[in-house]
């Protein structure tokens, strides 16, 4: 059973917290029984090892119960969020799922198979069924085209955790099918910790449950931080509690970090590395304020070609059901993250399907949106790329404005370039500038960069 002996850690601390959800306490030993529980309703309901099961749900005690029976149960997971609900059917459809479970909020919850699902029957569950593993598929967060689907073998992705970390209260804020978010409930509740649920993902609700259960983890976004940074409310709560946030998903700005570093300085601040593809790989930042981190750790391997970051790892995926192999001939999955490196440290860039090149010279978004976030103006940007006869292409800017700000689109095309020649290449300065009053970010709280339709 591949989750033995993370069961067997529940065992031993059986009155303690495992989860705290909408102010209430669920102990290891309620997890262990609502675990057996879900493992009768899947007899039930004849979810057998290899079924490809999805999971519609967001982190509450009957998900995780769920989740974990699931797994030991040898089925082929497809984790869905709540907050994906227009995408649904096209997951569905996409991971050839066979049943659907959907648990809404904690009480209620149905199990039905998909009769017009189309055959389970693609070659990589057959190499999952073959060795009687779990299997776990993740979908990509990217903005344009159809997502991919990726198979993990859950077997594999288990292994990590079979070395126990330290108990620490944490906040789940990353989502249920984000592989952040799977990692958090993994790694706290196999280290014996408390996984802490808010209410919702407003910086309030963050804030309070940190406050009100004595947080000390906050996984999280860049972007999510800076939204944090430009409420005041942060300083109406108790965040003594708090030891760490660890960032990632995306990029960040060194000039919200080091303004972060001085709003909270009894807090650590480490940048996380993570893929759909390859899962949460272990790092360690140069230090709290630094945007250069190590990867690595048992059983992975790194190297740089071409400026991009390559990985081989024991927990990397399959392959996509519906796309072509991302892999080198030589068996390393080129990430598609572009980076820096100085010794042992990595700095990422930025994605290169979102690099501008403009007339040869490489141009990444967000290096661009953290010098036109400096402007006391602007509230969020968002940097793309237009195609240019004469250039190749062009930088072009999305900008909300803060509340007080009023300002025609003109005025402040001629202000951000003006900032930017200070700070600026002459071909990173944006060409078009427009003003976005929706401009905010995706249920991962990710930055959209792409035009408005």
């Amino acid at each position: 059973m591949p989750t033995r002996f993370l069961q067997d850690r529940f065992r031993e601390v059986p009155h303690d917290d495992a989860i705290r959800w909408h102010g209430e306490s669920f102990s290891y030993a309620w997890l262990l029984d609502a675990i057996d529980q879900w493992d009768a309703r899947l007899d039930e309901h004849a979810v057998h090892p290899g079924t490809v099961t999805t999971l519609i749900a967001d982190f509450s005690p009957h998900c995780v119960a769920a989740l974990f029976a699931l797994i030991q149960r040898g089925a082929i997971i497809v984790p869905i969020s709540e907050s994906s609900q227009n995408k649904h059917h096209t997951y569905e459809q996409l991971a050839q799922c066979e049943v659907a479970i959907e648990i809404a909020g904690d009480k209620t919850f149905s199990i039905r198979n998909l009769t017009n699902a189309p055959a389970a029957e693609h070659q990589l569950y057959a190499e999952l069924r073959s060795v009687a593993h779990p299997g776990l598929v993740l979908f990509s967060s990217g903005s344009t085209g159809e997502p991919k689907a990726a198979v993990h073998d859950f077997t594999r992705l288990l292994d990590k955790f079979r070395r126990p970390g330290r108990a620490q209260r944490t906040l789940a804020f990353l989502l249920f099918d984000h592989i952040g978010g799977l990692n958090t409930i993994l790694h706290t509740l196999g280290s014996g910790g408390c996984v802490v649920v808010p209410a919702n993902r407003s910086t309030e609700s963050v804030l309070a449950a940190i406050q009100d259960h004595a947080v000390q983890l906050l996984p999280t976004s860049p972007t999510f931080l800076k939204l944090l940074l430009m409420r005041s409310a942060w300083q109406d709560y108790d965040l003594s509690s708090l030891q760490m946030i660890t960032y990632g998903t995306e990029p960040m700005s060194a000039n919200i970090l080091a303004a972060l570093n001085k709003k909270l300085p009894h807090v650590s601040f480490k940048q996380t590395y993570g893929l759909s593809e390859v899962g949460i790989l272990r790092s360690k930042s140069k230090d709290s304020s630094s945007l250069w981190m190590q990867l690595g750790g048992d059983g992975v391997q790194t190297r740089v070609v071409d400026n991009i970051l390559q990985i081989k790892s024991h927990s990397t995926m399959l392959g996509y059901l519906n796309a072509a192999s991302p892999f080198s001939e030589d068996g390393w999955f080129v990430t598609g993250d572009a980076v820096e490196l100085d010794g042992e440290y990595f700095k990422v860039l930025g994605r290169v399907g979102e690099i501008i090149n403009v007339g040869g010279e490489k141009v990444y978004p967000a290096e661009v949106e953290a010098v036109i976030e400096m402007m006391p103006q602007v509230h969020t940007a968002a940097v793309y790329g237009e195609s240019n006869a004469i250039m190749g292409m062009i930088v072009c800017a999305r900008v909300r404005l803060n509340p007080e700000i009023q300002i025609s689109a003109k005025e402040l095309t001629r202000l951000v370039r003006q900032h930017c020649r200070h700070h600026l290449s002459p071909k990173q300065i944006p060409i078009r500038v427009t003003i976005d009053p929706q401009l905010s970010h995706d249920e991962r709280f990710k930055k959209q960069r792409t035009p408005r339709e």
